[in-house]
């Protein structure tokens, strides 16, 4: 007869092993869940390309976009905005950059995701360009610069809920992305 462990001594282990299952799937499911409700400062995808083309600045309304940049516990890059705020109207495009370096005697990918501040600004926080939620491969002791081509729709200015806003922050965090990493699903349920 094979003596089985209680299922209290089973309980940890399987609390941990979730736990770990769903730390390495946190990026891309933040990044589903934000993309599909606007949630959290999440920027829409898809902008009209068009629109860009025919946008008319609001002049009379300026926006200090700060940015920040955080790198998660095990990730060791080191990354920083290279400038710390830029001043722009809703309508005007902007670019602006961050640093990433790799300190480390190994090549390391890195996957970013970001958050607009307020949240309700994110909406009309739009990105042309940007870095994240792409894999990026530093090699051992490489530096790149990352740009961010962004705008903030005129349509922010007519906002009720952001008439004293004159501050946005894009925050970015960067993760270190696991090469060939392949999460099982594991099976919680018990045989009768």
């Amino acid at each position: 007869m094979i003596r089985r462990p209680p299922r209290s001594t089973l309980f940890p282990y399987t609390t941990l092993f979730r736990s770990a299952g769903l730390s390495y799937a946190a990026v891309p499911l933040y990044r589903i869940f934000c993309q599909a409700t606007g949630y959290g400062g999440e920027v829409s995808r898809g902008h009209d390309a068009s629109k860009v083309e025919v946008m008319k600045a609001v002049s009379k309304r300026k926006i200090n976009v700060q940015f920040n940049a955080d790198t998660s516990s095990t990730m060791t890059w080191k990354f920083m905005p290279q400038q710390r705020e830029i001043l722009v109207s809703p309508g005007e495009t902007a670019l602006a950059f961050y640093t990433a370096t790799n300190p480390m005697d190994r090549p390391i990918i890195g996957i970013a995701t970001y958050n607009v501040l307020p949240f309700e600004a994110g909406q009309y926080f739009n990105k042309i360009q940007c870095f994240c939620f792409e894999e990026q491969r530093l090699n051992a002791h490489e530096q790149v610069d990352m740009p961010v081509f962004f705008y903030i729709d005129p349509e922010f200015a007519n906002d009720p809920k952001l008439e004293n806003v004159d501050t946005i922050i894009l925050s970015y965090t960067f993760f270190e992305a696991k090469e060939d990493l392949k999460l099982s699903i594991p099976f919680f349920g018990s045989k009768h």
